[in-house]
């Protein structure tokens, strides 16, 4: 997802996306070290999503 589609989202929206973001991160993770991940690929975009998040969230507190 883009930043302008985060941005879009409300603050609780914002916050269960953080956790879903953050299980599938686990779950990638923990596929990765017994070697049954596919898309390796997946776990960088995951961790951008979730700066992603993470940065809106911040601008948004700051801007308040």
């Amino acid at each position: 997802m883009s930043a302008e589609e985060f941005r879009a989202k409300s603050d609780d929206q914002l916050k269960d996306s953080l956790v879903d973001l953050k299980k599938e991160q686990f779950n990638l993770r923990f596929r990765r070290a017994t070697g049954q991940v596919e898309d390796t690929s997946r776990i960088q975009t995951i961790r951008r999503d979730i700066a992603r998040v993470k940065t809106v969230l911040t601008e948004r507190s700051k801007g308040a």
